[in-house]
């Protein structure tokens, strides 16, 4: 008999994930059989989704409450897919609350299917209660990070650590290339934009990063502004962005990423990215004020939000959240990259001892991930 893996993703971050994931498992067996619900990459590795996930890529309690009518609609048709299909595994990918409610759904449907949960809720930095409902929920967790397993061990909930997924997916990009591709002149410094990608994201957060870059802009001839926009989010990168910024496609973030000499970015997979590219980083974040409250008062409890910060225990690449999420402090902190050349190489240096700690040039996140599917299918889940 075939074996059945059904995945599911509805983010962008999910999407590449489950896609990696897809391509992994074909690579050990051709004939096991993949479905899932996710985006375009996914789609692109045979996995067409089927439900509609479209706009549940939300941030905070205001957006979840807004977008409450189409993620219930979603997990219900997803959970109907899945009850079809019969899989003997499902993988849950990222996407806390949408996740969840799914692997509840199909508890309740059908418990005798085996749940994966890949990318755990960040239980060290909010919420640590999490790690009780997943384990309740779920067969399996593949985290990221070590740090992570203690938070589930009360609860007996089987672990696979799989390292952070950009680690692996890494392609070194080509700066000099991309210079040349843009005309760029060997003295300029380019100061890249990574507004987010969820449209909540660059609502609050692009505005703050493209004044802080058209500061630098404004006091330095040489500076040349310039963003890599995700297809997800393009149309409204694309409107934000002003006139002097120059707007790459995806194709190309490799090679940005390499060529930037400080790159704003929102926190997120992305500065992994940039950081594994060899660029420094100044970070900004920035939630709604009724989800910050909520946050601060009662969940969040980690130091920082950068995962290299967290991974050094130290900001290692300066951040500034919520009310120090300002134009001013974030253009403060690239100045001074821009102007000393000897400051971006130690943030260099020690972004890459950061990386090091993070598990950079260890076994691909996407093998790893699908050896444990795979145990899982073969009875390694706990009873």
């Amino acid at each position: 008999m075939n074996t059945r893996i059904f995945l599911v993703a509805a983010e962008a971050s999910g999407d590449a994930l489950g896609a990696d994931l897809a391509r992994e498992l074909r690579t050990r067996d051709a004939r096991i059989i993949l479905a899932g619900v996710g985006g375009p990459l996914m789609g692109a590795e045979g996995l067409p989704t089927q439900a509609d996930i479209s706009g549940l890529a939300v941030l905070g309690f205001v957006d979840g409450l807004l977008a409450y009518g189409r993620v219930k609609r979603a997990v219900a048709a997803t959970v109907s897919a899945i009850v079809a299909a019969k899989p003997d595994v499902v993988v849950l990918i990222d996407s806390w609350g949408f996740t969840l409610r799914v692997a509840q759904g199909v508890r309740a449907a059908a418990p005798e299917i085996k749940l994966v949960k890949y990318v755990g809720p960040q239980v060290w930095a909010t919420r640590p209660g999490r790690a009780a409902t997943l384990a309740a929920t779920v067969d399996h967790l593949i985290c990221i990070h070590d740090f992570e397993v203690p938070f589930y061990a009360p609860y007996n909930l089987a672990c696979t650590v799989c390292g952070h997924p950009a680690l692996g997916r890494y392609r070194p990009g080509d700066g000099a290339a991309l210079r040349a591709r843009q005309g760029y002149k060997p003295k300029d410094q380019l100061v890249l934009v990574l507004p987010g990608s969820r449209p909540a994201e660059i609502r609050r957060i692009g505005p703050i990063l493209w004044r802080a870059a058209e500061i630098l802009d404004r006091d330095r001839p040489n500076v040349r502004l310039l963003v890599v926009a995700a297809a997800a989010v393009r149309e409204a990168v694309v409107a934000q962005a002003p006139p002097v910024a120059r707007i790459l496609d995806e194709r190309d973030k490799e090679d940005a990423f390499a060529a930037a000499t400080v790159a704003l970015a929102a926190s997120g997979t992305v500065t992994t990215e940039v950081a594994l590219q060899g660029a420094p980083l100044v970070i900004g974040y920035k939630l709604g004020w009724m989800t910050w409250a909520l946050g601060r008062a009662f969940f969040f409890k980690s130091k920082f939000a950068t995962l290299m910060n967290v991974a050094a225990d130290a900001e290692v690449a300066p951040e500034f959240l919520q009310t120090r999420c300002t134009p001013a402090n974030i253009a403060t902190a690239a100045a001074t990259l821009l102007d000393d050349e000897g400051a971006r190489a130690e943030q260099i240096r020690r972004q890459d001892e950061a990386l090091a700690l993070m598990g950079r040039g260890g076994r691909p996140a996407a093998e790893i991930a699908a050896d444990a599917v795979l145990g899982v299918i073969a009875g390694g889940a706990r009873s």
